[in-house]
């Protein structure tokens, strides 16, 4: 089975790089999209190293908004 986002090892095959800023670094300039975690760490999905096009975001939709109800009007 594999897992949505890239493993360590297989991070740093693609990167050619054992550090994380080094990997950073080749993500950046590869211009392959990722997102920086809160140890430092680059996360990569699978989609992305596989030129799978990101699905689009669904539309926002606009809560209910609460309007007052006037005494007497209809």
């Amino acid at each position: 089975m594999s897992t949505l986002f890239l493993n360590e090892a297989e991070l740093a095959v693609l990167t050619g790089r054992k550090y994380k800023t080094r990997q950073i670094e080749w993500l950046r300039t590869s211009g392959i999209p990722f997102r920086v975690n809160a140890r430092g760490h680059a996360i990569v999905t699978r989609g992305a190293v596989e030129g799978r096009k990101p699905e689009p975001e669904p539309a926002a939709i606009e809560p209910l908004r609460w309007t007052p109800r006037v005494v007497g009007a209809r």
